[in-house]
């Protein structure tokens, strides 16, 4: 096992760890560990919510989680030599959830979770759909998750870190907020809103303290989205065996990592669509001198994915178009069009017996693929959702003998205003 550098206490809050994290990004933000290049090291990562999340069968802690308080990012980690204008490169050596531990309150301890979010409170890919909170707890065994909340399907699980970047410099801090805030200008009032601008309540600065951190609390971004230095990028083959190649912004880069999925569809489509939990990452970095330029990454990762996880050879796969619901014709909208394929599957899995939800909550935590299959046939554009057969418990194509019915169990839990 790799070194562990950033040890994390499963009793303790985020906030009183020996090594306290962050939550918002920042150039100032102090290095928790310096490593250099060539090191491989461990890293404990809290789940998204340091824990607000419970294993119980009700909806009311998505319905009111406290969103301002994440994400929870192990780090910064300062790679020695690293210079504005670098790659940092990253392989991720192992992932997996909180270690020599099977049962436990904390999601990651033998459990994790997948949250459809409600509209006034993140809402997701489908909210329009689907306003309301529901919740699902899936049961790890080894690498295979199952739900007594969605019945008849199991999985393996591709885990992964969702969220994983290097610090902003104060330029490209300061070019992100103009851009975000110009865009919430345009819909001040939105629900859910079109961005998360700068918000000092519930900040999360490692250790600034005193003024520094007032002064990086009113500026320092949200981690909600992916950027230029990666960030929450929710990538489900971003898996062990990856080497991510980061662009560097400031001296040391500081990567930071947090958001580990057990699983996850493409898109993360309920928000918060994969399978949640904390746990451990094992890296080894390297650099790149002047690689930005050399390679022509001067923003946005690069990666090569790893080539672990389950291998699936059959599926069904639904299509859609950029068409809305009510028949209005969009130009080439390849998000809508992804949102029609999705609404498909959904109606597709309702006939087995699925509630919409449980089939929403499947497309957001088992490993179905997404794909942009055609953007240049006008007006149209055309998207799939693979679905893998092997996850369900029962034959899920169509046959003559029509759609075998699931017991739909409990449920998925639901909490509404």
């Amino acid at each position: 096992m790799p070194e562990l550098l950033y040890p994390l206490d499963s009793t303790k809050r985020f906030t009183d760890q020996e090594k306290v994290g962050h939550n918002r990004w920042h150039p100032d933000i102090p290095p928790a560990v310096t490593v250099r290049p060539g090191d491989e090291f461990r890293v404990h990562v809290r789940e998204w919510f340091d824990g607000a999340i419970r294993n119980d069968d009700s909806a009311e802690d998505i319905l009111n989680a406290p969103l301002s308080t994440v994400h929870c990012l192990s780090g910064p980690f300062a790679v020695e030599g690293a210079k504005p204008g670098d790659l940092l490169v990253v392989d991720i050596l192992d992932v997996g959830p909180i270690p020599q531990e099977d049962s436990g309150p904390l999601a990651g301890q033998g459990w994790g979770y997948t949250g459809i979010f409600p509209t006034d409170n993140g809402g997701g890919f489908l909210t329009e759909q689907f306003p309301d909170a529901y919740k699902a707890i899936w049961d790890f065994s080894g690498h295979v998750a199952t739900s007594r909340h969605v019945p008849g399907v199991s999985f393996t699980g591709i885990m992964h870190p969702g969220l994983m970047g290097t610090a902003p410099s104060a330029a490209l801090l300061s070019k992100w907020n103009a851009r975000e805030g110009a865009l919430i200008a345009t819909n001040p009032n939105r629900v859910p809103p079109l961005a998360l601008p700068p918000l000092p309540t519930d900040a999360v600065l490692g250790s600034l303290t005193g003024d520094a951190f007032d002064r990086a609390a009113a500026e320092a971004a949200r981690t909600a989205p992916p950027r230029e230095n990666g960030g929450n990028q929710d990538i489900k083959n971003l898996t062990r065996g990856s080497r991510v190649f980061y662009p560097v912004f400031v001296d040391g880069a500081n990567l930071s990592v947090g958001d580990l999925h057990f699983s996850q569809g493409d898109g993360e489509i309920t928000f918060c669509g994969a399978i949640e939990m904390g746990g451990f990452i094992d890296l080894r970095v390297d650099l790149i001198p002047d690689g930005m330029s050399t390679y022509g990454v001067s923003e946005n990762a690069i990666f090569m994915p790893g080539n672990e996880g389950p291998v699936y050879s059959d599926w069904l796969a639904f299509s859609g178009t950029s068409v809305t619901l009510d028949g209005e014709q969009r130009y080439l909208d390849s998000q809508l069009a992804y949102q029609r394929a999705c609404l498909h599957a959904i109606d597709y899995l309702t006939k087995f017996g699925y509630s919409p939800e449980q089939a929403y909550l499947i497309l957001g935590a088992a490993p179905i693929e997404g794909r942009f299959s055609g953007v240049v046939d006008i007006p149209n554009a055309c998207a799939t959702v693979y679905l893998p057969t092997a996850i369900f418990d029962f034959p899920v194509a169509p046959s003559l003998d029509g759609p075998a019915q699931v017991d739909p169990g409990m449920g998925a839990p639901h909490a509404a205003r």
